[in-house]
């Protein structure tokens, strides 16, 4: 008797069969972004990753970070994006606002002694702060993604 054997064969493909379609409809994963001081790295996935206007970017790089690292005050602040970020161009935010009137168009940018938690005579030093690398085209209209990381002051 092989039809009791075939039943379980068309149920093992079927199973089978329908496992890899719920693969095939998960999300795409994101192009990736890296933040490195000194020796330390951390990369994480896209936030928001989709067409966005300034209004939904802003929203996007308020959303609290995944990751985080330590900025000493002497360090340089690094940050690497997958080529596909790059093609584009990126530009970086802090605390959901452009930060710089610049796009990059390279994987690689360096920042040394950034000063991002440099304090205002009278005030406290700041403990943290978020910077979103923000994935658009060079006028800034065409806003793709939005990778965000918790920047942590360890001098505070």
């Amino acid at each position: 008797m092989t039809f009791p054997r075939s039943r379980r064969a068309a149920a093992t493909l079927g199973a089978v069969s329908a496992g890899l379609l719920v693969l095939s409809a998960c999300d795409e994963p994101t192009p990736m972004a890296t933040v490195t001081i000194g020796t330390d790295s951390i990369s994480a996935e896209a936030a928001c990753y989709r067409t966005l206007d300034a209004a939904g970017a802003a929203e996007c790089a308020k959303e609290k970070p995944s990751k985080s690292i330590e900025l000493p005050s002497d360090e340089t602040l690094r940050i690497g994006v997958d080529p596909e970020i790059a093609d584009r161009g990126w530009t970086l935010w802090i605390d959901g606002q452009p930060a710089l009137n610049e796009t990059f168009t390279k994987t690689y940018k360096s920042f040394e002694n950034p000063g991002l938690f440099a304090a205002q005579p009278g005030q406290p030093k700041q403990k943290s702060l978020t910077i979103s690398i923000v994935e658009q085209n060079e006028a800034g209209s065409e806003i793709k993604g939005v990778w965000n990381f918790e920047l942590k002051n360890p001098d505070a």
